[in-house]
């Protein structure tokens, strides 16, 4: 049944992404959707262990999560997202404020290398992004009960590698996100 479930999600969250450049679902039939910018918190108890995942950033290095030790921050975009876009200075501000504390990487599930170098320098995004369009490999480790369900979501994982937030949507606030960061930083200790 999961086999089945995981492209579907994958296909849903694709679907769901920004599919159109002229507005926001709602303003003059632009046809755009995205998350709503809710947070989602999972209690310590109830987070779910995620498969490995891993692939190749835009600068070529490869990653791999069983490489990765402590908070986890996965931001799932794509270059012309326009609430990606909105959202990349809060999120390189947090990426730079907790830089010796945490690993804080970009999930690109579209574009190519130059497309996706190109808005990094644009916005100048300062951490790491996998380029997860042609594999899923990042998408599908994390299809399971939280998936990223939108586009973008920013998922905080715990030091055991497991989801311990997400937002769906632009971040509200890059407060909002170090305040669930620093929330997860203090379980583990």
């Amino acid at each position: 049944m999961r086999r089945m479930l995981v492209p579907v999600v994958a296909a849903a969250l694709l679907l769901a992404g920004c599919t159109s450049q002229d507005g926001i679902a709602g303003e003059n039939g632009g046809g755009y959707i995205s998350g709503d910018g809710s947070v989602l918190v999972i209690p310590a108890a109830e987070r779910d262990d995620v498969p490995e995942w891993g692939g190749d950033t835009v600068d070529g290095e490869t990653i791999d999560s069983t490489d990765l030790d402590g908070v986890v921050v996965l931001n799932f975009w794509y270059a012309g997202c326009p609430p990606c876009r909105d959202e990349a200075g809060d999120l390189d501000e947090v990426a730079t404020e907790y830089a010796d504390r945490i690993t804080f990487l970009g999930v690109n599930i579209r574009d190519s290398a130059p497309t996706a170098a190109s808005f990094e320098d644009e916005f100048g995004v300062s951490y790491d992004s996998i380029l997860d369009a042609q594999t899923r490999d990042v998408l599908i480790a994390f299809a399971g009960d939280v998936p990223p369900s939108a586009v973008p979501t920013t998922l905080v994982l715990d030091a055991d590698g497991r989801v311990a937030a997400r937002i769906s949507g632009r971040i509200p606030s890059a407060g909002t996100l170090a305040d669930i960061i620093d929330d997860v930083l203090a379980s583990a200790s």
